[in-house]
């Protein structure tokens, strides 16, 4: 990053935290009401940093106690290598050292889930209320549209700048592991946009050290003979995701997708505002409020999360047009397979005028998508089917988030998708009479309510929600 931008660092998630909530407060707060919706919206907005706080922190912690009982491991190697005569064993304090931060590691991890799905309870209610809102807040920033268009560009830039320089080898320290989704999405490698911890990473070098040393002590007792040369095929440095996904053009690939997605959602929050409410400033307002989250500075480069929400923004904001607006709701349901169950809102919502057009671009793009699986083999093309849709049996195991052992038991995760799928279909009935705004919020309530079933890492997709919630 410090190529591009002279002498920057990455700021640590902890430290954006307090920086963005300070600024979102000082430019959106209602200092003259203190007492008003507006308000009360924008505290529920910071809630939820609390929660992906802990997440990050636990699963940091997590991978440090990981790295280190590597590193343990490799330590008793070296002391077995050694025939050491020693009856005193330190290994077994060192043990339960790991294991006790291992588990708290979990517990945190396990309370940030719950603080995310409680702020999410929380906005998912305002949501759901929004409908019997006769007069909702304007959204008028403390800053003129010069100021926030300057601050968003600004903003866009470093975002992206992480993006560009970012290395997908860090994925598997990020973000839960992929549940139903498309399975060409899913080869694409994650952008982490957070520096990388480096304590983490000279435990990960000193075990390293340590796997070489139990190796040469194996190769000595075994009488090798060093002065003959070894040929031997070192495995590359995983640097990029040329290594972990086999294909040097993915990374590329990746951020450019990442970067078009972003750009999207941005330039779609800003058109809703011009073209559906008349005010532009209220877009550019939403915009750089969607810029200033800290969740928006972590999953910057998550495809799962930015690629979906870049096309359910289009779809808002093309709602006048049926059959765009669908191709669009349709790329976002086969990709990651929870928008599917925006179809009953949709679909009344075009009931009068404009159904036909809207599903017969549903229909298109996941026929479209579907087609685009034949690409990785015929044999595979029945599996990836049905990950895409997501026909199975509802999982039990190897599940993240709250539902991770450990966590509340997974058989409760059935009455949950019960009632998500209750809530579902009931937005066909009601409100009775459907317009932008009722289409908006009951959209992010649904998205929100699909967090509590979520079996890799719920509450963390606010990428989903968050420009409707916004600019609700």
């Amino acid at each position: 990053m410090s190529d591009l931008l002279l002498y920057y660092q990455r700021p640590e998630p902890a430290t954006w935290v307090f920086l963005s909530s300070f600024l979102l407060l000082g430019i959106y707060f209602v200092f003259h009401r203190f007492f008003s919706i507006r308000n009360l919206d924008l505290v529920l907005l910071v809630l939820l940093a609390p929660g992906l706080m802990m997440v990050y922190e636990g699963r940091q912690m997590h991978a440090k106690a990981e790295t280190a009982a590597a590193q343990l491991n490799s330590t008793v190697e070296v002391a077995s290598a050694e025939a050491s005569t020693t009856t005193d064993d330190p290994s077994n304090t060192s043990q339960e050292a790991v294991a006790a931060a291992l588990s708290m590691s979990q517990s945190l991890e396990y309370y940030g889930f719950m603080a995310l799905l409680i702020a999410c309870s929380l906005l998912m209610t305002r949501m759901l209320l929004d409908c019997r809102l006769h007069r909702r807040p304007l959204l008028v920033p403390n800053l003129s549209i010069g100021g926030l268009s300057f601050l968003g560009v600004s903003m866009f830039v470093f975002l992206m700048a992480n993006v560009i320089t970012s290395s997908p080898r860090e994925q598997q320290l990020r973000g839960p592991s992929l549940g139903p989704g498309y399975a060409l999405l899913n080869m694409l490698p994650e952008l982490p946009t957070i520096p990388p911890d480096k304590e983490q990473q000279a435990l990960a070098e000193d075990s390293t050290t340590d796997r070489d040393s139990a190796g040469s002590a194996g190769d000595a007792e075994s009488g090798r003979d060093d002065s003959v040369p070894i040929v031997q095929a070192e495995a590359p440095q995983a640097t990029d995701a040329e290594s972990s996904a086999g294909s040097p053009w993915l990374p590329n690939v990746a951020r450019s997708l990442a970067i078009v997605s972003n750009l999207a959602i941005l330039l779609g929050i800003v058109g809703i505002g011009y073209w559906h409410f008349d005010n532009v400033q209220t877009g550019i307002g939403c915009a750089v409020m969607y810029l200033l989250l800290p969740y928006t500075a972590q999953m910057t480069g998550n495809l799962q999360h930015v690629v979906p929400a870049a096309f359910l923004v289009l779809a808002m904001l093309m709602y006048r047009q049926p059959l765009i607006a669908g191709a669009l709701l349709g790329l976002a349901a086969g990709l990651v397979y929870y928008p599917l169950f925006l179809l009953p809102l949709w679909i009344s919502f075009y009931w009068h005028r404009g159904r036909a057009r809207l599903l017969t671009g549903i229909g298109a793009s996941l026929a479209l998508l579907a087609g685009l699986l034949l690409l990785q083999g015929i044999d595979a093309f029945t599996t990836h089917l049905r990950w895409m849709f997501g026909l199975w049996e509802p999982r039990m195991d190897g599940l993240e988030g709250i539902w991770a052992p450990g966590g509340i038991p997974a058989d409760y995760r059935l009455p949950v998708l019960v009632g998500f799928i209750l809530l579902s279909f009931s937005f066909v009935f009601w409100p009775s009479r459907k317009n932008l705004g009722s289409l908006m919020c009951n959209t992010a309530a649904i998205l929100l309510a699909a967090q509590f079933w979520h079996g890799n890492g719920g509450g963390l997709y606010m990428a989903w929600f968050l420009p409707f919630t916004l600019l609700t």
